[in-house]
């Protein structure tokens, strides 16, 4: 295939989804270091069941709350789906002040999702992040040279794999594919506070970040040796859900700092990559062509 329609293509790509890109680069950065910050969990003695039980049914009393979520980083917890305030864990009284940490990850993590209140605008420049990244590899190896080019063809070169699984990942999200093998356990209806106690039973609910209702089924999500995993509430008990492999390793949740690290590198890159490209583009066309000498009359 031609190498200058396949430049041509990947530039205008470039162009076109700047933005977005960075939009989705940038949170996605952010997003990448959470599984550092909130796989530690709690302090030590800071949260039980019978302590969170308490809180729950405290600023919730009519039961309309759907889900708790916990930020271990800035030691609070929120009830989902109902107007009450952040909940400051050490006091267990309402939040004297907000979580800037908890705040921006929640900030990023919707515009990651939703870019604009948009989802297709998230998948669309998704799938123009992988075209992108299929056209540098059909334009075959590159010359390695100590020029900004160079380094941008280089850098993307070395850390193909990263990059690639990114969209990729996000795209299986996207449409639902979880590669994961075997019926999830039967769906039950269960309050939040009986949930909490089920959990509690065989978790340590210091490192748990959620239980809220998923699709129709209660689910809890909770750190367990570096890997959040998911749990579903079935009747004889605590039952594992299926990993869901695409978003584990979207999200880098399966090897905390690891994996968080691996996708923090993901996303610098990226970024390097999207600016430097622009950069290129801006460069060349802002270049002085010469000019043709004016043609003498004859």
């Amino acid at each position: 295939m031609n190498n200058a329609f396949l430049l041509k293509l990947h530039r205008w790509t470039s162009l076109v989804f700047a933005l977005p890109l960075l939009a989705i680069i940038v949170t996605g950065l952010i997003l990448s270091v959470e599984p550092m910050l909130q796989g530690r969990g709690l302090p030590a003695g800071t949260l039980d069941a019978a302590r969170l039980t308490g809180l729950i049914e405290r600023y919730n009393p009519q039961g309309h709350a759907r889900g708790v979520a916990i930020n271990a980083s800035g030691q609070q917890m929120r009830l989902l789906g109902v107007n009450a305030p952040p909940i400051d864990l050490a006091t267990g009284e309402a939040a004297a002040a907000s979580d800037p940490t908890g705040d921006l990850l929640l900030w990023a993590r919707r515009t990651h999702e939703r870019l604009l209140g948009y989802e297709w605008l998230v998948i669309a420049s998704t799938i123009a992040m992988t075209v992108l990244m299929t056209i540098g590899v059909l334009m075959g190896l590159p010359r390695l040279r100590n020029s900004l080019a160079g380094w941008h063809k280089g850098a993307a070169w070395f850390t193909l794999p990263l990059l690639l699984l990114s969209p990729l990942t996000a795209l299986c999200m996207a449409f639902g594919l979880t590669f994961s093998s075997g019926p999830p356990p039967a769906r039950i209806t269960i309050k939040l506070t009986d949930a909490v106690q089920q959990i509690a039973q065989s978790h340590d609910v210091s490192h748990l970040a959620m239980i809220a209702n998923r699709g129709g089924r209660m689910m809890a999500r909770i750190y367990e040796d570096g890997e959040l995993r998911a749990y579903t509430f079935a009747p004889d008990g605590v039952a594992p859900l299926p990993r869901n492999w695409p978003r584990l390793l979207h999200e880098g949740n399966w090897s905390t700092w690891l994996s968080g690290t691996l996708n923090v590198v993901t996303s610098v890159v990226l970024l390097g990559l999207l600016i430097t490209g622009v950069w290129l583009w801006t460069r060349r066309k802002l270049r002085r062509r010469p000019q043709r000498p004016a043609t003498q009359p004859a």
